[in-house]
């Protein structure tokens, strides 16, 4: 309830501010690029280096959190050089701050007025790796958005004061949810953490860190520079300088009065007023103009530049953290009213002496810790400020002492960035570890172990060990592989015969070579041949158990992808005239196809390791792209069998060759050459041969599709879970599309619907106008999710279908397979 009343104040809020945006848009400079920002119109390019690349996003709300923020990302771009970081604040002046002082941020934005759309949208099109706000930057649109896409968030140099604990306990129905969606309270201080923990947070998730300011070095001035800073403000010729940061309304009266008694004194003095608010310079200039003080601004300096003056007023944003080092006695407002204080370790890193009102609640555990050392002088009142400022400037020895203990505190205090680097490094550890156990276990060990073989994780101790096991395994399997091989060549094992023409098409690696898209080349050639051909498919992952499973008997489907497989399925999909049976023993459903069908020719689709069915020809397919994998059998590598089993291959077809890096061709050659038996050596490409709607590929039997000319020009995603992944995205980028996303999965997963209406919201959000596709993935698509995405907000699924054309040795394969089948049935028949 406190939630929905939460976001229809927050609407009626920035209705009702429209006016005041309006005149605000005239009067100040970047106003109007703001507002555009926060309603989520970014700039064209301004997420590109971020956007689903696992950044790190910190945000700061204004000038100080930026401050505080400037060293952690420093760490951060140290810590993870390969996560780009976005920098998002809510206020020009912090926008023009971290545009001046980031250097590490890949990209700048204002962030969006906390309303439920926004805030959702914005996340949904970034994707971050981790979100960090610093100090109380805690919107609960926001954060309720990252948790619901399960997005860590870890609150960094918190900042909870006496003040806002007690502001807040009057929402805590939605301070629970805010504190619920946070991984980590990383806070500044002691005080800091007891506030939060008030609040309801776990006191196993608060820690202490320490404030990132004392880390900040975009401050830091050389003498060069500070001399410089003093020319510009025709400070040059001084007796001292009194700078007062940060003022409030009701403090620069009492500055001026200090400065008018330090001027009886040291009548070269000179004054500098930082105002917190810009907008009230002419009133201050007012008011300097009634204590007889000359003064100019920061920015008519710039213009006009002059010496004959008393007091500088700066109005400019970013420049008070260097501006501390001309001043040799420093007060920092908001202190001496009800306001709570500013922050005193921007002069504090100056090493300056520094003075303050009582009014500190804000920064009441580092006001405590300068107060202690005696590193700070506090102050009631105006005439206080006056005596003080006085005495610091009359007593060289005591203002040395405060100069140097301010720098000892702020060199004891350094570290909390790194600290925080840390213990973000140890949270997104343990999220990517959560992630991995609640993945399928399956996949998981896929993808790990395909990261081990190619060498792609960490060379650890751990992983040397696991590589060494597999090394010796590997060559137990092969081993195992050449003595069962040996055991059907002298007849220890029975080998079964077809009374037909028997193809063997596979490979010798594990992942996709193109065996199916070959598989329909070669029965549609055969098919057209005049012969009666059929494929024998062992039915990888179906769920039909038996002997004999037909899926199609060339007019009709009778199983679904899941009942079939996946390559089964597809297979029947485009193979009219072509029955497709499935089974563990080939011998069995050739049988089956010889009774019921009258086969001629048999296709054993992944038959080159099923040597217990004699065959007639045997198709290696050699992956242009992987060759053949690492080098080593299964399970230190990809190889199903040692690479001398190539003299086995009566032909080897080298796929995808117009994807092959270059020397693969003269490579795959010998290696072919070195270990086959003479065969024919064949090249093919996998052309892009149509687009098909996902609803028209589920519906219709050998559906054509539209022309693949559909997809050029188009902004698409590309979605799918297959062995090689690039080698699609490749193909798809060859028809003319531009993949503004790639959506990768484990090879043979299984979508859900929440994981294709996800993938829909991102695309349909990234401006895609499309979802391209393969046609392995699209039997394993979900067709709910189209009626759980509306259809406004829905954008085509394009199946890309491909063929295999085969190229150079096309001609002498083709003649040997007319010869060979001719003879084979010819003596059959005669027979």
């Amino acid at each position: 309830m406190l939630h929905l009343v939460y976001n229809i104040v927050g609407v009626l809020v920035v209705i009702l501010m429209i006016p005041v945006f309006c005149i605000r848009g005239v009067r100040e400079k970047g106003f109007v690029e703001r507002i555009k920002q926060q309603l989520g119109f970014l700039p064209k390019h301004a997420l590109d280096k971020v956007a689903r690349k696992n950044c790190i996003w910190v945000h700061a709300a204004s000038v100080g959190e930026i401050v505080a923020a400037s060293p952690l990302i420093k760490e951060f771009h140290k810590e993870f050089p390969q996560s780009p970081i976005l920098v998002s604040v809510f206020t020009n002046s912090g926008y023009e701050m971290a545009n001046r002082i980031i250097k590490d941020a890949d990209s700048i934005i204002h962030f969006p007025f906390d309303l439920p759309w926004l805030s959702a949208n914005l996340l949904y099109r970034v994707r971050p790796r981790v979100f960090m706000p610093v100090e109380t930057e805690l919107w609960p649109n926001f954060l309720r958005a990252c948790k619901k896409l399960d997005i860590p968030v870890l609150m960094v140099n918190g900042r909870i004061s006496d003040k806002s604990t007690k502001r807040y306990r009057y929402m805590m129905g939605l301070w629970d949810e805010i504190l619920s969606s946070i991984k980590v309270f990383a806070m500044q201080s002691n005080v800091d953490a007891e506030n939060i923990l008030k609040l309801g947070a776990d006191p196993d998730l608060v820690t202490v860190t320490g404030n990132t300011k004392f880390d900040q070095t975009y401050t830091d001035v050389s003498p060069e520079e500070k001399h410089n800073l003093l020319l510009e403000l025709g400070l040059k010729d001084n007796q001292g300088v009194f700078l007062a940061g940060s003022t409030h309304k009701g403090e620069e009266e009492h500055v001026l009065k200090a400065f008018n008694e330090i001027r009886r004194i040291y009548p070269k003095a000179k004054l500098v007023i930082a105002p917190r608010a810009i907008l009230r310079t002419n009133a201050i200039l007012a008011l300097c103009d009634e204590y007889c003080f000359k003064a100019v601004t920061r920015t008519q300096l710039q213009e006009n530049f002059t010496t004959d003056h008393d007091v500088v007023i700066l109005n400019t944003i970013g420049e008070l953290g260097k501006m501390y080092s001309v001043g040799d006695v420093i007060f920092v407002g908001g202190t001496l009213i009800p306001h709570g204080g500013h922050n005193i370790l921007e002069p504090a890193a100056h090493g300056k002496a520094i003075i303050v009102g009582e009014n500190m609640q804000n920064f009441k555990d580092t006001h405590l810790l300068f107060k202690n050392r005696n590193a700070v002088i506090t102050v009631k009142s105006g005439d206080d400020l006056a005596v003080e400022a006085l005495h610091l400037f009359r007593d060289d020895e005591e203002r040395h002492r405060m100069e140097a203990e301010t720098l000892a505190i702020c060199k004891e205090n350094k570290g909390a960035a790194h600290r925080t680097a840390v213990i973000l490094n140890d949270l997104l550890t343990k999220v990517e570890m959560n992630k991995v156990k609640a993945t399928d276990k399956l996949e998981n060990f896929q993808t790990y172990f395909m990261q081990i073989i190619h060498n792609k994780e960490p060379q650890g101790f751990f992983t040397r060990c696991v590589m060494a096991i597999l090394f010796i395994l590997s060559k137990v399997y092969s081993m195992l592989v050449n003595l069962k091989l040996d055991s059907y060549k002298f007849g220890i094992l029975k080998t079964n015969k077809l009374g037909c023409f028997v193809i063997s098409l596979g490979n010798i690696t594990v992942g996709g070579t193109g065996k199916t898209p070959t598989a329909q080349r070669l029965a549609k050639y055969i098919r057209d041949m005049g012969y009666k051909v059929v494929i024998l498919n062992r039915g990888y992952r179906a769920k039909w158990q038996g002997e004999v499973g037909l899926v199609s008997d060339g007019n009709h489907i009778y199983m679904e992808a899941d009942q079939a497989g996946d390559e089964a399925y597809m297979l029947a999909k485009h193979l009219p005239e072509v029955p497709v049976l499935i089974g563990r023993d080939r011998y069995k459903t050739g049988q089956y196809a010889i009774e019921h069908f009258g086969a001629e020719v048999a296709i054993l689709d992944d038959g080159f390791q099923h040597w217990k069915l004699a065959r007639d020809l045997d198709v290696v397919l050699i992956d242009s792209v992987n060759l053949f994998g690492n080098g080593h059998v299964l399970p230190r590598g990809t190889l199903r069998e040692p690479i001398t089993h190539l003299e086995r291959a009566d032909v080897c077809l080298m796929t995808k060759v117009d994807q092959g890096l270059p020397g693969f061709k003269k490579y795959i050659r010998d290696q072919i050459a070195k270990y086959g038996s003479n065969p024919t050596v064949v090249e093919s490409i996998h052309h892009p041969q149509s687009c098909i709607e996902l609803c028209d590929w589920k519906r219709n039997v050998a559906s054509e599709g539209m022309s693949i000319s559909a997809i050029k020009d188009k902004k698409v995603v590309a979605l799918s879970a297959i062995g090689n992944p690039a080698s699609f995205e490749q193909t798809v980028a060859s028809a003319g599309a531009e993949i503004i996303e790639s959506f990768r999965f484990p090879d043979h997963h299984e979508y859900t619907q929440e994981e294709m209406v996800d993938a829909m919201e991102q695309a349909v959000r990234q401006g895609a106008e499309a979802i391209v596709t393969t046609e392995k993935d699209a039997v394993k698509l979900p067709m709910e999710f189209l009626a759980a995405v509306p259809d406004e907000k829905q954008i085509p699924v394009l199946i890309l279908t491909v063929e295999v054309v085969l190229q150079n040795g096309k001609d002498e394969f083709e003649e040997m397979l007319r010869r060979k089948i001719a003879e084979k049935l010819g003596q059959h028949k005669s027979n």
